[in-house]
């Protein structure tokens, strides 16, 4: 069973195989490290850049621009803001030129926490990339989606976020989650495709015949039915919302958990037709708070879903801090927790209207 990174890596292979994948650059991303989690090992068309965010993203767009098909890595979110004038540019591409000129390029970068990675190796970045129109944004939080999820970013003519959460990135596929192709033997897929310590100079990876699996940008999944209320999530909350639901069962809360899996575009929906079922619902990201993704769902729910509430909309959501801090418990303190999610499911679903 494949890792989240581990599809990820998979997910680019086939990429570069069947799908026209040119580039695939970022610092450290070529050869020796093959990306700083491992995510670009083996890569055929992987290479080094310079510590330049702007000119992984200008080069990036150039190539994209040439007729080529490139995925550009930013090592992790927290340093893709020096580079929000061209992510502008590009999300604006296809619309001003009237639809004369695509962008297909991929921008992946790790986001969020729970690596113990403080101020500079933390930050999420989704709220922002909904911010730029012209992109499309997807976060996996399993290794299949995570696969097919990357393989129709690459599919797109036009720009793609592909947002990894980094606390997801060793997790392991669930049962019938296999990725189509690989070793249900976990320990025979890593010597596969896993580099090995040490000396890599003549190390070359043996891919398993995967097929072709694309899943849907925009097309969200209910990974947990419920009738009691509707908790949305997506990236490193939403295994938290699935332990958080599931232990409320022993108090007789039922609740549904939606992946939303894409950002932009997202399955309303799929919000919609649970929320009118349930009556309630909760929204749960690790963004900060104020300005967050989930103050527009929350601001769809009312306009379009009133009469069906029978209790306020709920977002549980990251503290609006600067960063966030080394130590564990700051850590803890600053983005959602399993108890912080089931607190927010549990007073929703017994709220009285």
């Amino acid at each position: 069973m494949a890792t989240l990174v581990q599809a990820i890596r998979m997910g680019l292979h086939v990429g570069e195989e069947r799908l026209g994948v040119t580039d695939i650059f970022g610092e450290d991303v070529g050869p020796p490290l093959g990306g700083v989690f491992t995510a670009t090992q083996g890569l055929k068309t992987a290479w080094n850049s310079p510590l330049d965010e702007r000119g992984v993203i200008g080069t990036a767009m150039g190539l994209a621009l040439a007729g080529q098909k490139p995925v550009c890595e930013i090592q992790f979110s927290d340093y893709i803001y020096n580079t929000i004038d061209l992510l502008k540019l590009a999300g604006s591409m296809y619309w001003s030129s009237n639809g004369d000129w695509n962008l297909p390029m991929v921008c992946m970068t790790p986001v969020g926490a729970g690596i113990r990675g403080s101020i500079y190796h933390s930050h999420s970045f989704d709220a922002t990339a909904t911010h730029i129109p012209g992109w499309k944004i997807v976060m996996p939080s399993n290794p299949l989606d995570a696969y097919g999820l990357l393989l129709s970013a690459i599919a797109d003519p036009n720009p793609v976020f592909y947002l990894a959460p980094k606390a997801l990135l060793r997790v392991k596929a669930g049962p019938g989650e296999l990725l189509p192709g690989e070793p249900a033997d976990e320990k025979a897929l890593s010597k596969m495709i896993d580099a090995p310590v040490g000396d890599r100079t003549t190390w070359k990876p043996e891919w398993p015949n995967l097929e072709t699996l694309f899943v849907p940008i925009g097309k969200a999944k209910t990974v947990r039915p419920g009738k009691h209320v509707t908790v949305v999530s997506y990236g490193r909350t939403l295994p938290l919302s699935v332990k958080a639901a599931d232990e409320l069962m022993a108090e007789g809360i039922d609740a549904e958990v939606i992946d939303l899996r894409s950002l932009h575009p997202y399955d309303w929906e799929a919000i919609a037709e649970s929320v009118k079922r349930t009556n309630r619902v909760v929204f749960v990201n690790e963004e900060t708070e104020i300005t967050n993704f989930g103050e527009h769902l929350i601001r769809r729910t009312v306009d379009e879903l009133f009469y069906h509430l029978h209790a306020p909309p709920k977002l549980v959501a990251g503290a609006f801090v600067p960063g966030i801090g080394l130590a564990d418990n700051l850590e803890r303190a600053s983005v959602p927790q399993k108890n912080d999610i089931a607190e927010a499911i549990r007073a929703t679903a017994l709220h009285t209207p």
